[in-house]
């Protein structure tokens, strides 16, 4: 999961309600996007216009994995409260200044998490609530509890978790997970590491601190810049499969070269000449990058 607001700190967030310290406890800024994903998977998988019926199936499943998700991130939020109080990038969180208690948030996550799960099984399917419920034990125990604190190579392997949002669109509105899904699961699994790793390059000092074996702090800043060049070439060819299965068209095409040849002249440009501001600007091109291929990908859907 990615850390959307890099430049956030403690001393500049105003104090909360108690509503507001619980709903940023869901990194609604991820979740939106985790959604958003969800939502093209959901709609590629229906072929032409949806129907109201779909439509409505889709606004169910797009409420039940946001439930979910919104309780994988507080659990998240609950389980590194220390690790957050060490970061400038997250000391700003409820969890992390002792705002909201142990159990509070537990309560909340568990909450959600049954909302979000009965919602998928009654009103969608039972496949999908049992994807999306794997989702969660794959992000708030599997990635935060057990790989995030052992090894470097943390985000490649947790990133599997990332990567499931269309998965779970396509499963809502198909019953199966088809290979279409498998196309676009490796997309986000590919884009994960360069992603975040450019963020980690330029917050290295609160990595240290924090005691997280993240590639910059384990493998140096060379290393970890030659990878993020190497995976946004990697995701180069991912992001041709779609025109190349027969998924899209010659528009997802044109727009999937444009933006993969800018990651990768992003990641170039990273290895050969670091700065903190041009990894800075290589993180936001990354959720520029993915955000306009599944855009790009929704057109193409619509209009050839």
């Amino acid at each position: 999961m990615s850390a959307i607001d890099p430049h956030t700190t403690a001393v500049a967030r105003p104090s909360m309600s108690r509503f507001q310290q619980f709903y940023v406890l869901t990194k609604p800024r991820v979740v939106q996007l985790i959604v958003f994903c969800a939502l093209i998977g959901m709609v590629l998988a229906v072929p032409g216009l949806p129907s109201w019926m779909e439509l409505r199936q889709m606004a169910l499943a797009c409420l039940g994995i946001w439930l979910v998700a919104g309780a994988a991130a507080a659990f998240n939020c609950l389980v590194e409260k220390g690790i957050d109080a060490r970061m400038k990038r997250t000391a700003w969180r409820p969890t992390a200044k002792n705002e909201l208690g142990d159990g509070q948030t537990l309560l909340f996550s568990t909450l959600l998490c049954l909302a979000g799960s009965v919602l998928l099984y009654f009103s969608v399917n039972a496949l999908t609530m049992w994807l999306t419920l794997a989702t969660f034990v794959g992000y708030a125990v599997v990635y935060t509890v057990i790989l995030k604190p052992l090894t470097p190579q943390n985000i490649v392997i947790g990133g599997a978790s990332g990567a499931m949002p269309p998965v779970l669109g396509w499963s809502a509105m198909t019953g199966d997970v088809g290979p279409e899904a498998m196309i676009l699961f490796l997309i986000i699994f590919l884009w994960t590491p360069p992603h975040f790793w450019a963020l980690a390059l330029y917050r290295v000092e609160d990595y240290r601190k924090s005691g997280l074996p993240m590639l910059p702090v384990t493998h140096g800043n060379e290393f970890t810049r030659l990878q993020v060049w190497l995976y946004t070439l990697i995701l180069f060819a991912a992001c041709l499969l779609p025109f190349v299965y027969g998924m899209s068209s010659w528009l997802y095409l044109a727009v999937a070269v444009v933006l993969s040849i800018g990651f990768c002249a992003y990641g170039f440009r990273l290895w050969r000449n670091y700065s903190d501001a041009l990894a800075r600007k290589t993180f936001r091109f990354s959720l520029v990058h993915l955000a306009a291929l599944f855009a790009a990908l929704l057109l193409d859907h619509y209009l050839l």
